[in-house]
């Protein structure tokens, strides 16, 4: 049996031979799951033998991790807000900036009827029907792969008899209105994409990364939708990407909407424009 601190070493520089970030990071976590252990109790290990088994699990885990698959898609799960989300290549990896959409939503009022556009694996819907317990909500997404994450997801945290997903384009065929309507769109301009990380670039789905040449077209679509979506005194939250904050706003002050904001994340960027 080799020991887990030999391991570990091994795996780092494997890792960073392979161009990863974070390889000690990674590394840790990949060994916490071929070992079985809470990633937190991973040092109170390190002095251990580890059976053969577990090293063949940790080196499969560390073979696809250098071809930079994502952690989260190789473990099948993602934190956000507390929580634990399924997280497979058919969705976006949650990223913790979007954290800035639910903080700023739960400032507000609870909303009673929700609708997610494009809700991939369903993080926002499921999060905020799991805050506000009374409310109901809808989320909408073009892929059905992605849709049967979101179920899980809404099942796994026991909102799922008040969340209802349809495969649609975006509000196709769906009906106002709604209190609270978030959304995460694609932002990424097309010609951008080739410059994304492998984790990104290779493993994500590329119509969640980007709509098309500008980065704009997934908020021109909603900003087309909302009026007839939006209830009166509602809310919309909708994330977006560095510098496109006056472009987007733009787009919603063109059909009519006046109350808008923008909430930062925590690195002090522009993240999330709010409407009403």
């Amino acid at each position: 049996m080799s020991g887990a601190r030999a391991l570990l070493a091994g795996a780092v520089a494997r890792l960073a031979a392979a161009g990863v970030a974070d390889p000690a990071r990674d590394a840790r976590l990949l060994l916490a799951e071929a070992l079985g252990v809470a990633s937190d109790r991973l040092t109170l290990v390190l002095g251990d033998p580890v059976p053969a088994a577990a090293a063949d699990r940790f080196d499969a885990l560390l073979a696809e991790r250098a071809l930079r698959r994502p952690v989260s898609q190789i473990l099948g799960r993602r934190a956000f807000w507390g929580r634990e989300f399924r997280v497979t290549r058919d969705v976006l990896d949650p990223r913790p900036e979007t954290e800035t959409l639910i903080a700023r939503a739960l400032e507000g009022r609870p909303g009673r009827h929700l609708l997610d556009l494009g809700a991939g694996s369903g993080i926002l819907l499921v999060t905020l029907l799991a805050e506000w317990r009374d409310a109901t909500g809808i989320g909408t997404d073009l892929s059905e792969a992605a849709l049967r994450v979101a179920r899980e997801n809404a099942a796994r945290h026991g909102v799922a008899e008040r969340a209802a997903f349809h495969r649609t384009d975006w509000a196709a065929g769906i009906s106002g209105p709604f209190d609270v309507i978030v959304s995460n769109p694609p932002y990424i301009p097309e010609a951008d994409v080739s410059a994304l990380a492998p984790e990104v670039r290779e493993w994500e789905p590329r119509a969640a990364l980007s709509a098309g040449p500008s980065g704009l077209e997934a908020y021109e679509r909603i900003a087309a939708d909302l009026p007839r979506l939006l209830a009166p005194e509602g809310r919309a939250l909708l994330e977006f990407g560095a510098g496109q904050g006056a472009a987007i706003a733009a787009l919603f002050r063109a059909r009519g909407f006046r109350d808008l904001g923008f909430a930062r994340d925590l690195d002090g960027r522009e993240r999330v424009l709010t409407i009403g």
